[in-house]
């Protein structure tokens, strides 16, 4: 049995560890917590132990703290660091390294420039075997993790056919946790949004994909505009849709209104965090013209990454064959009964 910390108790620590907790050949040594705040209280309640940073073990006086976050990695083989953006890097250097631990890293650091967490970035369709024998490794951003399921079958499918990839990513402003996070009334755009060079670098730099990102004022989920060039006459929209039938971690729906209503849906199916965890193509909007298949899928933001931490994870302690840690993360998941009741709740109308 592996020991893991979770550092960081937050929208993305307390989704990995609901699920990992679960896991026979894990154990989950406890959380790291840096506010003294209400969710203390909830990660106690989860039956987990909450360490905090040394220096503020004074400040947590008032919980049931078990300890340091420093004596807790010393009794660890693998970190998932869960901190606010910027602050995986602080960790690595100050925490993993000194204790030559592997960490896993999410989607807020870089692979890029000085306050680089790692080499790696990681997608479990495109990459998995590379994270073999790794230290650090970065997990993609939920956007980026979200091009990666949508384009990877494409190239495999369609290989030198292709000419780019333009992509629009519509993203939303806050999570739904996030209640301290106002909703501003304007459209924002990135300038030189890093997800394209993070999906080339696992795609590979000569990848023809061309991105523009805005964010709006919404909690519900990303949505992605993609518009796919062929060199030839585009693909009929039944053959696009045949190449997802079986794709893990992609849905396609066709009457979905609106990424609201999928959630809800979720919540309705008493889904974990209200997760999908999964990608869902709108297959009613798909069109085929001339050369360009224009899609759109809707990408369940900070779900969609919890499954890839599992598989990574996998991957850095176990080395397992894919077929193997894919099952394994299928039973903790169950993605396969929620894309089932998904397809049926947004089922094509007769």
């Amino acid at each position: 049995m592996k020991k893991v910390f979770v550092n960081g108790y937050g929208v993305i620590g307390s989704r990995i560890t609901s699920f990992i907790k679960d896991d026979p050949e894990i154990q989950v040594i406890g959380v790291g917590k840096y506010s003294p705040d209400e969710k203390v209280n909830v990660a106690i309640s989860r039956g987990l132990d909450v360490f905090v940073p040394e220096k503020k073990l004074d400040t947590f006086r008032n919980f049931k703290i078990v300890g340091s976050i420093e004596s807790a990695l010393n009794d660890c083989d693998l970190v998932i660091d869960a901190a606010p953006s910027g602050n995986g890097y602080i960790n690595k250097k100050n925490l993993y390294e000194p204790k030559k631990l592997m960490a896993i890293y999410q989607g807020g650091e870089t692979i890029y420039g000085e306050k680089a967490v790692s080499d790696l970035l990681f997608n479990s369709r495109v990459n998995y075997t590379k994270a073999f024998g790794k230290k650090h490794v970065m997990q993609g951003s939920c956007n980026v993790t979200g091009i990666g399921r949508i384009l990877q079958p494409l190239r495999e499918k369609y290989g030198d056919r292709l000419v780019r990839f333009d992509v629009i990513l519509v993203r939303r402003w806050a999570d739904i946790e996030q209640t301290n996070i106002d909703l501003k009334d304007t459209i924002e755009w990135s300038e030189n949004p890093h997800h394209a060079d993070d999906v080339k670098s696992y795609l590979g730099k000569e990848t023809p994909l061309f991105l523009r990102a805005i964010k709006v004022p919404t909690r519900q989920m990303h949505l992605h505009i993609v518009d796919i060039r062929f060199k030839d006459k585009a693909p009929k929209p039944s053959e696009i849709l045949e190449i997802f039938k079986n794709e893990y971690g992609v849905v396609t729906l066709w009457t979905a209104k609106g990424t609201k209503e999928v959630r809800d849906f979720a919540n309705t199916m008493n889904f974990s965090f209200t997760d999908t965890n999964m990608v869902h193509i709108h297959a009613n909007m798909i069109e085929s013209i001339e050369d360009t298949v224009k899609l759109m899928y809707s990408d369940d933001q900070t779900g969609i990454v919890i499954p890839e931490n599992h598989m990574l994870m996998q991957a850095m302690l176990f080395q397992r064959p894919y077929e193997e840690a894919f099952k394994h993360a299928e039973g903790l998941f169950h993605m396969e009964e929620k894309k089932k009741a998904l397809q049926e709740q947004f089922a094509k109308k007769v």
